[in-house]
C-alpha cells in the first residue's frame, strides 16, 4: 500500500528529549480509526524509516499522535523527527497492530516505563470507551522526565485509574509490581511496554499470577540472539516455489532477492510487517512481535530473524 503524506499540525514538547508530534492528512481526508495499541511507520524528512506507537485516542479520525524519545545512540531516526517544525511533511504507512486488548478479560493492568507509556495510553483510551476495568501504572525516573502526566492527572478517562512513580529504584520495582500482582485474578491480563529489563521484571511478576499468555509485551528494541549454530533449512512457499536458506541469510533477504514480495519494515524482529503463515514444519521464533500464545502456536512467524527448527518450512504470505 502507499505512504500517506501528513503535516505536522503540532508539536509539543512533553519532556526533556520528549516531544509529541500531531499529524494531519496533507489532502485534508480523515484517518480511518486505527485499533488501540497500534503503530506506524514513520519517514522522517533525511528519509529514515521508524515505527511509533498512536497514542491519541483510536476514534479520532482527524489526527494522530505519536511521540518521539531523542535517542543518543540512533541511527538518525529520532534526531530527525526532533528537527520537524509545524506544518512540515512526513509519510506514514498503514497501521498495524501487535499489542490487542484481550476481549475475555475481567480486568485489564496496564504498565509503563518511561516512554513506554505511548502504546499503553492508547489501550486506555479504548478501555475507557468500552466501559472496561482497568488500571495504568506508570514509572519513570522523575516527572519532569515523564511525558503526558498532566493529561493523565487531568483528564476523567485516567485521572482515577492512574498510580504514578517516580524515581523508584529498578530493584524496588518488582516489590511494587509484587503488590499489584496480589489484587489480579487469573482472569485478568498485563499490558507492559518499557525497557526490556523493565519488562522481564513485569513478566516475571506477572507470568506466575495470570500465566504467560496473559502478559502481552511490546518491544522497541531487537533481540540479541546467537546465530553461531545456525543451519540452512528449506522454505517452501504456497505457490509451489521452493528456496533454499542459508545458514547466514535470513527468509526474507532471500525472497526479496529473487523477486519475492513480502512486506517489510524493521527487519529486526520488531515491528511484524513481514510476519508471514506457516502451513507446515516448525518455527524457530526469534522475533519481537508475535506473542507467547502466537508463538506457541506455531502458525506464524517473523520471515526478517525466525529460522527453522525443521528441515522444511512451508509459508503462506499475507
Amino acid at each position: 500500500m502507499p505512504n500517506t503524506v501528513v503535516r505536522v499540525a503540532e508539536v509539543v514538547e512533553e519532556a526533556p528529549g520528549i516531544r509529541a508530534l500531531r499529524l494531519v492528512r496533507a489532502d485534508g481526508l480523515p484517518f480511518d480509526p486505527h485499533p488501540a495499541g497500534a503503530h506506524v511507520d514513520v519517514t522522517g524528512p533525511t528519509g529514515i524509516l521508524r515505527q511509533y506507537s498512536l497514542c491519541g485516542r483510536p476514534d479520532d479520525t482527524s489526527s494522530l499522535l505519536i511521540a518521539v524519545k531523542r535517542e543518543p545512540d540512533s541511527r538518525g531516526g529520532s534526531e530527525a523527527l526532533h528537527a520537524v517544525a509545524e506544518n512540515d511533511k512526513l509519510e506514514i504507512g498503514e497501521s498495524r497492530n501487535l499489542l490487542s486488548l484481550a476481549p475475555d478479560a475481567e480486568r485489564h493492568v496496564l504498565i509503563a516505563g518511561g516512554i513506554g507509556i505511548t502504546p499503553l495510553l492508547s489501550l486506555a483510551y479504548q478501555l475507557h470507551a468500552d466501559g472496561a476495568e482497568f488500571e495504568l501504572h506508570y514509572f519513570a525516573r522523575s516527572r519532569e522526565s515523564a511525558a503526558f502526566v498532566s493529561l493523565l492527572e487531568e483528564r476523567a478517562e485516567f485521572r482515577d485509574r492512574v498510580l504514578l512513580y517516580f524515581g523508584v529504584p529498578r530493584d524496588e520495582q518488582p516489590a511494587v509490581l509484587t503488590e499489584v500482582a496480589a489484587g489480579l485474578g487469573s482472569s485478568g491480563h498485563v499490558y507492559t511496554c518499557g525497557p526490556e529489563g523493565f519488562m522481564e521484571q513485569v513478566t516475571g511478576v506477572f507470568a506466575p499470577v495470570v500465566g504467560e499468555t496473559r502478559v502481552h509485551v511490546e518491544h522497541f528494541t531487537a533481540a540479541e540472539v546467537d546465530t553461531s549454530g545456525d543451519q540452512p533449512f528449506t522454505v517452501e512457499l504456497d505457490t509451489g516455489e521452493v528456496f533454499e536458506i542459508p545458514a547466514d541469510r535470513s527468509i526474507l533477504s532471500v525472497l526479496t532477492d529473487n523477486g519475492i514480495e513480502v512486506f517489510k519494515s524493521c527487519e529486526e524482529g520488531i515491528c511484524g510487517s513481514c510476519v508471514s503463515g506457516v502451513l507446515e514444519g516448525t518455527p524457530e521464533h526469534r522475533d519481537q512481535c508475535l506473542s507467547a500464545s502466537d508463538k506457541a502456536s506455531g502458525d506464524q512467524m517473523a520471515l526478517c530473524v525466525s529460522r527453522a527448527r525443521s528441515e522444511k518450512l512451508v509459508i503462506e504470505l499475507y
